[in-house]
């Protein structure tokens, strides 16, 4: 039985244990050096006080020392919240003080910049620094710096079981919004593993996958990827991304069978040059994280004849919500699909009552992959997550279901399709405006390689459109001749006021185009 979330990798170990489980660089280790590795990391975290339910957060590039802490916090008890290795001392700072974290795994380097941040840290007790030793410091400070080598080594003693149920609070995964401070999602053992679980059934995971990790650890996708191969048994790659035409080189190195981006990552990968053995071991692609542009997805699968597209929609609240069947790709390109394995997706009104076919409503998720709430903070907690009901099912206790806050409808045949955020969707002119529905033209013009649209405050239309693009070609760009041909696809009320031209639009740390940044920046 799966209860806590590192018996993915110890039933692996036990079952399987020379298969390869992770790769880094040039070093793969098995399903038995990896669990004693992590129950290396366990009995470290155990011997400095983390007792049940204490946050180890862990600020790292992508090792195999990131993996075995992560699931070393889960046999130690603890709970585990992944750290973006591109995020600045300050958001780091904010994660750590906001979860309350006892105890970060860094490496040297990295805690050197962190000094200040973590000084207003006061529940931080222990550092375990992975690498090189820590430089001397004689600043004195609150916390304890221990060398991973010393404190993790595989042959520590015997770990406690930890007695955590797969309800109980496994990890804190901390998610950007639209305004204010990033928020931390909490999640079980029971979310963890039955979305780990659903995934590898759709995809059809099976030892004989490779799977290259490009998304970061601390996002719910990236860190699926280690999940979901681990609960099928198959290969994980870990690649920190960097350069787009890293990609194809490792998909050709280790004959990579399974590929999850974002889209604005797809934008870059499809465009690199891929050798036919980068390819042609290619079983399936998938997108994460917004609406994949139909031109790239034509690209992509021209690229990958043999593999099978998913398109996917989640959050992090509920991880995963709904696939599109490969099968209907061709015929429902624009859908997200319907509810995965083991979840339940209803549209529903305002007041609560299921919308009809081609209705618009707020997309609610409910099943075991609805996460806990937000970390210590009950008023956002009681906004997301609310009771829906179960009509015929009047017996039951009330159950809390994931209102996601995106806009969406379902055809007659029960298909899904996204049509915005509520706090991204565009009012002007009396108009409900989809920024992804004006996207969508835009990229279909073949004018641009990137593009996101935006409102901003106008006295009359209550908001105008502007739109932000990357060039499809370099240095040139018209755009009267775009704005032309938007005139002739779209109503009045879509055309963009306004353009902005960005040589690379900026991205979050989860690789997704990053709107709020753009508004500051970009808007006029």
């Amino acid at each position: 039985m799966r209860a806590n979330v590192h018996h993915l990798i110890e039933q692996r170990a036990q079952s399987d244990p020379t298969a390869p489980a992770l790769t880094v660089k040039k070093q793969t280790v098995d399903y038995w050096q990896l669990w004693r590795r992590t129950h290396g990391a366990a009995a470290g975290l155990r011997r400095i006080g983390v007792t049940s339910g204490q946050r180890v957060a862990v600020y790292l590039d992508k090792r195999v020392e990131t993996v075995a802490a992560l699931f070393g916090a889960s046999v130690a008890g603890g709970v585990f919240v992944p750290v973006n290795h591109v995020l600045r001392p300050a958001q780091v700072g904010h994660i750590v003080a906001d979860c309350a974290a006892t105890v970060l795994v860094t490496s040297a380097q990295r805690l050197a910049l962190l000094g200040e941040q973590l000084a207003n840290c006061l529940s931080l007790e222990h550092v375990i620094v992975v690498g090189a030793g820590a430089a001397q410091d004689d600043t004195p400070h609150h916390w304890v710096v221990h060398s991973w080598a010393e404190l993790c080594a595989p042959e520590q003693a015997a770990v406690p079981v930890s007695g955590a149920i797969d309800h109980d609070i496994a990890a804190i995964f901390y998610t950007s919004g639209s305004t204010g401070q990033p928020k931390g999602v909490v999640l079980s053992h029971r979310n963890l593993i039955a979305g780990a679980e659903s995934v590898a059934q759709y995809l059809q995971n099976s030892v004989d996958d490779v799977i290259l990790a490009v998304l970061p650890l601390s996002f719910d996708a990236g860190f699926s990827q280690l999940t979901t191969a681990f609960s099928a048994g198959a290969h994980v790659v870990l690649m920190d991304y960097l350069l787009p035409a890293d990609v194809p080189r490792l998909c050709a190195e280790h004959r990579v069978t399974g590929l999850t981006c974002v889209p604005p990552l797809w934008i870059q990968i499809v465009a690199q040059q891929w050798p036919p053995e980068a390819t042609t071991s290619m079983r399936y692609f998938a997108s994460t994280g917004g609406r994949m542009p139909k031109p790239t997805l034509d690209r992509l699968r021209a690229l990958f004849p043999a593999a099978s597209p998913y398109l996917m929609y989640g959050l992090t609240e509920a991880f995963r919500s709904t696939y599109l069947d490969p099968a209907e790709v061709d015929r429902r390109p624009d859908s997200i699909g319907k509810a995965i394995p083991n979840a339940r997706i209803v549209v529903l009104r305002p007041d609560g009552s299921v919308c009809d076919p081609g209705e618009e409503g707020e997309l609610v998720h409910r099943g075991a992959l609805v996460a806990l709430g937000y970390w210590n903070d009950p008023v956002r907690t009681a906004e997301r997550f609310k009771p829906i009901a179960d009509r015929g099912m009047n017996w039951r206790a009330t159950e809390l279901a994931v209102w996601s806050g995106d806009t969406v409808f379902a055809d007659e045949d029960g298909y899904l399709y996204f049509v915005g955020r509520a706090d991204e969707m565009i009012k002007t002119s009396g108009y409900r405006v989809s920024p992804a529905e004006i996207e969508d033209v835009v990229y279909a013009t073949g004018r641009v390689r990137d593009t996101v649209a935006f409102g901003v405050a106008d006295e009359d239309l209550g908001q105008r459109i502007h739109l932000v693009v990357t060039p499809a070609v370099p240095g040139r760009f018209d755009a009267p001749a775009l704005i032309a041909e938007l005139v002739k696809r779209v109503p009045r009320y879509m055309i963009p006021s306004s353009v902005s031209v960005c040589d690379d639009i900026p991205r979050s740390p989860n690789g997704k185009f990053d709107r709020a940044r753009l508004r500051e920046e970009l808007g006029p």
